[in-house]
């Protein structure tokens, strides 16, 4: 068969989900061509010439986009089979998605993809049983250098995505991953790790990204890989995402990893307020996230915080309380703006639907948001919801300094009395310029960008 893998986002990183499934299906004997609307427009022969096209979808933006791009292929072949697959596929299946995908996977997908290409019943939308690990074809996808890059100061190095396992063992109640893997955690073989590691490093990457939910949820295994990156190629640096409660629970393993090339670590804050990390379940309070921070610190690594400013238990004084925080704690330059502007998502079965405080703010399910939409008691923090992300909008390419003073003071402004900012506490051993960042300001639940709608022209009907 002649498939199609069409990639839409994957946080500015050359498409791992793709890679992963081209290699699957080129193993089962299929002919496979890639294509990331994210770098290049759709392309109207490759869609005339796949006899399937599946679409790869990670994250909510991926996701929301891909159901675009689906529409776009179906006016110019309404007969051809479409397939989504990844951690969002089964999002909104019941809701949304049924009339367009043709079958949905998500979890680990590789098996299902490989028989529904094959004519064959892919099995259920969600699949956790364990697959045979395969190198990414990484040969499929667009050169690195048109994706993120590690900005270093005035030095930027090509970056590689690559994946030490998949889902997550906890049970945030925001998160997308347990709706998938409910607790469940699959590891990827060191040896495909490392031949991946390998096929970036010969393509010229100088740095790592480890794309897991959390790196740590199997530490003994992270550090095996790490410590065997680390040994073979010694002038690699790399980031991981991990939770605030794996860095307290493991503080022996951060020097090693300093010394092996950790420059900088995401971390899920989501709040400085502890009633609102109640709600979400994340298992840490603010306190321990300034712990953790300082543990982080304390070995040279800086941690660049993920937040959720905006849920309908947020007032203005938790907003006030969170810009405190990151002023007090040296985060400024560590923090894409539009992390600031962020609104919580409830995509269908999200397991804060279960709150009985959410029931009240709940409205209707928005098929083209993928996700049901829900007010705050006080509109006008709604309302500043919105300001702040049309700010975030029109400041694309200005400091991340500039741009954060001027929410400052439109949060602040809402506050009574009018709050001054705290004085510094923690601050960074090593200068706001110089701190390792990714270029793409990215955020997986972000509204769809003009520049990422771009590509998604209709194609018109086949030559």
């Amino acid at each position: 068969m002649r498939v199609l893998l069409v990639s839409t986002y994957e946080l500015g990183h050359q498409p791992l989900g793709v890679a992963t499934a081209a290699t699957a299906l080129l193993a089962a004997g299929n002919d496979v061509r890639c294509i990331d609307v994210a770098v290049d427009s759709l392309d109207g022969a490759a869609v005339d010439w796949a006899d399937r096209i599946a679409f790869s979808v990670p994250m909510h933006t991926a996701m929301r986009l891909a159901l675009l791009v689906a529409d776009t292929v179906r006016a110019r072949r309404p007969e051809i089979p479409l397939c989504f697959f990844g951690l969002y596929a089964a999002v909104s299946r019941d809701l949304s998605v049924q009339s367009t995908a043709d079958a949905v996977i998500a979890g680990e997908y590789e098996s299902g993809l490989v028989a529904w290409v094959g004519g064959m019943d892919p099995g259920p939308a969600i699949q956790l049983t364990r697959v045979e690990a395969r190198v990414p074809a990484r040969h499929l996808l667009p050169p690195l250098d048109r994706y993120t890059q590690l900005v270093v100061g005035d030095e930027d190095r090509l970056v590689g995505s690559v994946s030490a396992s998949r889902g997550c063992s906890h049970r945030c109640r925001h998160c997308p991953v347990p709706v998938v893997y409910d607790g469940r955690v699959r590891v990827v073989d060191e040896s495909i790790v490392m031949a991946d590691v390998d096929q970036l490093v010969d393509a010229g990457i100088r740095h790592v990204t480890f794309a897991d939910p959390d790196f740590l949820n199997a530490p003994h295994h992270s550090r095996r890989i790490i410590a065997a990156i680390h040994q073979r190629y010694p002038h690699l640096t790399f980031d991981c995402t991990t939770k605030v409660e794996h860095i307290l629970r493991h503080p022996n393993v951060w020097p090693e990893l300093a010394v092996a090339g950790c420059v900088f670590v995401v971390s899920a804050f989501e709040s400085a307020s502890d009633t609102i990390l109640r709600h979400l379940d994340k298992g840490h309070s603010v306190a321990e996230a300034s712990q953790a921070m300082a543990i982080l610190r304390e070995h040279g690594i800086e941690v660049r915080p993920s937040w959720l400013p905006f849920t309908p238990w947020s007032t203005f004084e938790d907003l006030r309380d969170l810009l405190d925080f990151v002023i007090a704690h040296d985060l400024v330059a560590n923090i894409d703006p539009v992390q600031y502007s962020v609104r919580l998502l409830l995509p269908e079965g999200s397991l804060l639907l279960a709150d009985d405080t959410m029931a009240a703010q709940l409205g209707h399910y928005d098929q083209a948001r993928l996700g049901w939409t829900w007010s705050h008691p006080d509109p006008a923090v709604d309302q500043l919801q919105v300001d702040v992300a049309t700010l975030v909008e029109d400041r694309v390419g200005q400091t991340a300094a500039l741009t954060f003073s001027e929410i400052d003071a439109m949060i602040r402004a809402r506050v009574r009395p009018v709050s001054s900012p705290p004085p510094p506490g923690s601050v960074s051993k090593g200068p706001a310029g110089k701190r390792a960042r990714l270029s793409e300001p990215w955020f997986c639940c972000s509204e769809p960008t003009q520049e990422q709608l771009a590509p998604l022209a209709p194609l018109g009907s086949p030559g």
